[in-house]
């Protein structure tokens, strides 16, 4: 590595490690990182759906340093952001903005449609908890037909968004599952995506106990090549955001010890996964 190269790297990890952002060349985007090299020693960074109120802040972030990422959708209560209302993640208002993300070639997956927290397994299905829609906060009793149809119901209004199909990936809302859930969405041509372990970014958790600076620290440490990682787009109950300000030094961080990022598209367990069902 010449000496220019080596300097930059050791700037682009010191500023990281300050929380400081950086910005890329101006006009950047992720189409333009997959046309670049392969991405040699990558790490898969996804987003679930939320409150949405950093939503175009994320956007940007990915844009400037040429990340692509895997969304995983739920219709979600949202906070107003700009000129949209409160309402729902997956509504007309935010419909352009899941446009602009498809056409950026980022990669998708369902959450189910009312963010379905799995309880127990019945013997006619499934007990769940919503967070999201008319029963949001109360017990739900679904058969194995009724929840291939919320995940499905996340992958239409994706293509009526964007008229990109919606991969056939889905993520359990906060990882409840059961082998029964996981067999019956297999059964109904769906694939689940976990997160790994140094792949938790600690977004969903107390500011108090879990500052910034510590989850910064914390996944620069632990991250290694292969993982997924999870964070979200805005979370109610965290005082202080996440997202874009572990983010975007994250990113900076992890490039410069030698990973890059890419979507589940290159992961060698979900690049064969095709069309939602």
């Amino acid at each position: 590595m010449r000496r220019a190269d080596r300097a930059r790297t050791r700037f682009a990890l010191c500023l990281a490690l300050l929380g400081a952002p950086v910005l890329a060349a101006p006009g950047a985007s992720v189409a333009g990182a997959k046309a670049g090299s392969p991405c040699e020693h990558p790490v898969y960074l996804t987003f679930d759906t939320g409150h949405m109120g950093v939503a175009p802040l994320v956007a940007d972030v990915l844009k400037r340093h040429q990340v692509p990422v895997t969304f995983f959708l739920a219709n979600e209560r949202t906070q107003p952001v700009g000129d949209r209302p409160a309402g729902a993640s997956l509504d007309d208002h935010w419909a352009p903005w899941w446009k602009a993300m498809a056409a950026q070639g980022h990669d998708f997956g369902s959450h189910t449609w009312d963010h379905l927290i799995w309880r127990k397994d019945t013997s006619k299905g499934f007990t769940f908890r919503p967070t999201a829609g008319p029963d949001n906060g109360r017990s739900v009793d679904l058969s194995a037909p009724q929840y291939c149809e919320e995940l499905a119901r996340s992958a239409q209004r994706f293509q009526a968004m964007t008229g990109q199909p919606m991969r056939a990936l889905f993520r359990a809302p906060g990882g409840k599952t059961s082998p029964k859930l996981l067999a019956v969405a297999r059964a109904c041509g769906w694939h689940h995506v976990p997160w790994t372990p140094a792949g938790f970014l600690g977004d969903e958790l107390s500011s108090e106990r879990y500052p910034n600076q510590r989850l910064l620290q914390q996944a620069l440490t632990q991250v290694r090549q292969g993982d997924i990682l999870l964070a979200h787009l805005g979370i109610w109950s965290r005082q202080e955001p996440w997202a874009p300000a572990v983010l975007e030094p994250l990113i900076v961080g992890l490039k410069a010890k030698g990973l890059c990022f890419a979507t589940l598209r290159e992961h060698p367990d979900y690049r064969g996964v095709g069309a939602a069902p």
